[in-house]
């Protein structure tokens, strides 16, 4: 480092202006970089995981043939799935797991500018105390800052979903037949709650995966500004 210095002293007395910003311009760059910086990059990161692993989501199967997320029956609703099984319409119970799970891949891809706005707004209160957090600590941050609100926006665009996939229909079926079983106990679960929720914590589950591999692999720190940010964390 020294030696490189003492070469820029020298072209000092030999070189003019464009030639000294050449040489100026290869020297390392250094200072700390700000808390507004660090939290640009974070904000890139879950945005790499919306373009990257989210959409995957809205796939075909996103759902269902995803076992980090699929969308499984509720506690109240594996009565129903075991009842009608036992009376020989196991494939009507799984057209009803299946229908719920294209439910959330039609909502996520109708709703996927809800996150991206969530990102761009989200502010980090102490960016360098998430950056150097949990494999997780960025995603974790931005559910705790608008898992509310984005629930009161994805909820009605996973009642729309229900109806574009014919998920409603289905179920309305299943629940009716599971209700004329002699003595069992009537069933009427909010589904949409349920699909709605599980939705939500699905695409944070596919964010929480993008920026695990940004922090552990160097690779995917696909900007500058995300290799500059996460090297910090590599120093810690």
């Amino acid at each position: 480092m020294i030696k490189r210095i003492l070469i820029v002293c020298i072209a000092l007395q030999f070189v003019g202006c464009d030639e000294l910003q050449k040489i100026a311009s290869q020297l390392p760059k250094t200072g700390a970089l700000t808390q507004a910086q660090i939290g640009a990059g974070l904000r890139q990161a879950l945005d790499n995981g919306i373009q990257h692993q989210v959409k995957k989501l809205t796939a075909k199967d996103g759902f269902y043939r995803n076992e980090l997320v699929k969308i499984v029956l509720p506690k109240e609703l594996k009565a129903v799935d075991s009842g009608l099984r036992k009376i020989g319409l196991s494939k009507l119970a799984d057209e009803g797991i299946k229908a719920l799970n294209r439910a959330a891949e039609d909502a996520v891809k109708t709703a996927t500018p809800i996150f991206v706005t969530a990102v761009k707004d989200i502010t980090f209160n102490d960016a360098k105390k998430i950056l150097l957090g949990s494999d997780r600590a960025a995603t974790s941050y931005l559910e705790g800052k608008t898992k509310s609100p984005l629930y009161s926006k994805f909820n009605p665009v996973i009642k729309k979903s229900f109806g574009r996939v014919g998920a409603d229909q289905i179920w309305a079926n299943l629940i009716t037949k599971y209700n004329g079983i002699p003595f069992v106990k009537k069933v009427n679960p909010d589904l949409t709650d349920y699909v709605t929720t599980e939705a939500l914590k699905g695409v944070f589950t596919m964010i929480a995966v993008e920026e695990k591999g940004i922090r552990n692999k160097v690779g995917l720190r696909n900007t500058d500004l995300l290799r500059r940010v996460f090297a910090l964390q590599d120093k810690r």
